[in-house]
């Protein structure tokens, strides 16, 4: 009875549970390699200043204010703006509904790459703060690379290229930018070789295709493994554009390296997916590379590594 009543005040008075807004359904992501550079730094020389001003936020005030555009000059100013006392929403005032959509548009794309980790030198573990996450082509391996999102492609039907592709040399070895779940792993007529990792936090599907023909794969690894940030995952080829599995279609050997954000699991595989331009994210990955070497019994990473914000500290 008491139940009853309950019921009947929450519609008698409008009061009624908040309804999930709508997920995010497109995200123009243009913000160039100096801005994202600049607001990485700030973040990391504020991290234990009384006030951390993290990255994200830099990021999304300034887009707010620049349609996001973010040139560097608007992410200086929005850097020391939130420096002040003012909050991100304050400084907007009727634009900071802009605010919201950008700074949840960014968590997506970039709230994996920045934090806490540990990495083991000479038996020690040592405490970082900065960026966590991995270039996809590991230390001492070259490699190029251009902005190439957006250009055309014909195979199997015409269609737009949504990744970015670095060019390098066959079996150079490939890791995981971040850390997640191995969601897709073999064969795809377009991809070739290929593996899907999903980020622990499920906003993030990692693409990486066109692996090597015959030995494309890390040892041992199958879909719903979990694998670290700089995990070695595969090795540089050209498979691909074909039905036939295990085939080498395409001329020039690269990786093929995607980024879809997926703010709600029927985005995932649609007519509407999210893929981002992910040329200026690699470009800033190049700085931090994960170091591998092959030895008697296979290959390794030199040194060990450890997610704080997700894991236990090594003792």
């Amino acid at each position: 009875m008491k139940r009853r009543i309950f019921l009947c005040f929450l519609l008698i008075f409008g009061l009624v549970l908040p309804v999930r807004a709508e997920p995010v359904k497109w995200v123009d992501f243009h913000i160039p390699y100096e801005s994202l550079h600049y607001a990485l730094q700030q973040d990391i020389t504020t991290f234990e200043q009384e006030k951390h001003i993290g990255w994200i936020e830099i990021l999304a005030l300034s887009a707010a204010r620049t349609g996001g555009k973010c040139p560097l000059s608007s992410v200086k100013k929005a850097s020391a703006d939130l420096k002040g006392e003012k909050s991100p929403r304050e400084l907007l005032g009727a634009s900071s509904k802009y605010y919201e959509y950008y700074h949840e548009a960014y968590t997506a794309a970039l709230g994996g790459l920045v934090g806490s980790y540990a990495i083991q030198i000479n038996g020690q573990w040592k405490a970082q703060y900065g960026l966590k996450a991995f270039s996809p082509v590991a230390a001492g391996y070259g490699y190029s690379h251009c902005d190439d999102f957006g250009v055309s492609r014909s195979f199997g039907f015409k269609r737009k290229h949504l990744g970015n592709d670095l060019m390098g040399v066959l079996g150079t070895p490939i890791v995981a930018v971040e850390g997640g779940v191995i969601e897709a792993m073999g064969w795809n007529r377009y991809g070739g070789w290929r593996i899907g990792i999903r980020s622990f936090d499920s906003k993030r599907y990692y693409y990486y295709a066109h692996l090597q023909k015959d030995h494309p794969f890390a040892e041992g690894l199958q879909e719903g493994d979990i694998v670290k940030a700089g995990d070695l995952i595969g090795f540089m080829g050209r498979t691909g554009y074909s039905d036939q599995e295990n085939t080498n279609n395409i001329e020039t050997v690269h990786l093929h390296f995607g980024l879809e954000l997926v703010f709600d699991e029927s985005q995932k595989e649609c007519n509407s997916e999210i893929w981002i331009n992910v040329y200026d994210i690699v470009r800033l990955l190049s700085s931090h590379r994960s170091s591998i070497q092959k030895t008697a019994t296979g290959w390794q990473r030199v040194y060990p590594y450890q997610d704080l914000d997700i894991e236990e500290f090594a003792k």
